[in-house]
């Protein structure tokens, strides 16, 4: 029996799992070669007359386990959480079938054909730079195997675009969706441009739906800006301490629906 091939959406922020798994694995060593008695597993820093006993047995247990951790989730929400999380993020959309749909910074395709599957005579659009260090095999062609994989070539454009300067005219789509992809700006200036030009091919009433990892009230008080009628927030506040514990503050989480 053949088996069906499935859409493949890579690993978000590679260059982090495995850093991730570098240093995680580093600390357990560290740790496990104390308790073998293959070293002390302390340091001894001489301060003046005295000495400051740095711990890197216990620090290298904290170390591991908790960046394998992180890493291993990481990994699991890029291949099945991220999966099981874009029906429900869709879900905050009303749809009908015929929006014309812009998804910013596509990467593999994720929610741009999440949304494709959602229409009939619409069009869902994705643009994206295709960084790599983003997205594990971030490419053009990548998104288009993945297109074609779920047989949507006839509902999706995909396009290299800059999100700060959006090839499209004033009021094109009815939603503009994107996860993941603002925050790799990395300038608040940018940011702010990427907002803007969201804002501007949005149709009057139409709709923003935007994920991200950081960044969020910035992002609300740009479209604020923007004149638009209503930014609400979505994101549960379990996540967002979660996510900040488990990174150490580095990720705070997002969910903003945004009408114009």
């Amino acid at each position: 029996m053949n088996r069906k091939i499935k859409p493949d959406y890579g690993l978000d922020a590679p260059l982090v799992i495995r850093n991730m798994f570098i240093i995680g694995t580093a600390g357990l060593l560290c740790w496990l070669g104390a308790k073998l008695n293959l070293w002390t597993g302390k340091l001894l820093l001489p301060i003046g007359n005295n000495s400051l006993i740095l711990d890197f047995s216990g620090m290298g247990l904290f170390l591991g386990a908790t960046m394998t951790f992180s890493a291993c989730w990481m990994v699991w929400d890029s291949k099945i959480g991220k999966l099981n999380n874009r029906e429900k993020l869709l879900d905050n959309l009303t749809w009908t079938g015929d929006e014309q749909v812009l998804d910013v910074g596509c990467g593999r395709g994720l929610l741009l054909i999440g949304a494709a599957k959602r229409l009939t005579t619409g069009k869902a659009t994705g643009i994206d730079i295709w960084q790599t260090e983003d997205l594990s095999g971030n490419a053009h062609h990548a998104t288009a195997q993945n297109v074609r994989i779920e047989g949507l070539e006839q509902r999706v454009e995909i396009a290299t675009a800059d999100m700060r300067n959006l090839p499209y005219s004033d009021g094109s789509f009815d939603y503009v969706i994107s996860r993941a992809a603002i925050h790799n700006l990395y300038s608040a200036e940018d940011r702010i441009m990427a907002i803007q030009e969201i804002t501007r091919v949005l149709k009057a009433g139409g709709k923003a739906l935007i994920e991200d990892i950081r960044h969020g009230n910035e992002y609300a008080k740009s479209f604020s800006a923007s004149t638009c009628s209503s930014v609400q927030h979505l994101e549960p506040l379990w996540l967002r301490i979660f996510t900040r514990l488990i990174t150490f503050g580095a990720l705070n989480p997002v969910t903003l629906l945004v009408t114009k």
